[in-house]
């Protein structure tokens, strides 16, 4: 996948771009608090771009305090 694929999907999806590093970039999901860094190659491994998007694009999880039964 081509980096700026890669970029244009993680901020669809709510990223924003956190800070530059030398060799990658850091993203964060403010809506979950995930944060993932994105290389800066041309192309990015098709099985890593999918995981960087599932992770950036994750719904939160509810705390276990958070019983919606009770």
């Amino acid at each position: 996948m081509k980096r700026v694929d890669l970029i244009r999907a993680i901020e669809a999806a709510g990223a924003v771009l956190e800070r530059n590093g030398r060799r990658h970039d850091w993203y964060r999901n403010p809506a979950t608090g995930v944060a993932q860094a994105v290389p800066r190659h041309r192309e990015v491994n098709e099985h890593l771009a999918r995981q960087i998007i599932r992770q950036l694009a994750a719904p939160p999880e509810p705390d276990a305090g958070d019983d919606p039964g009770s």
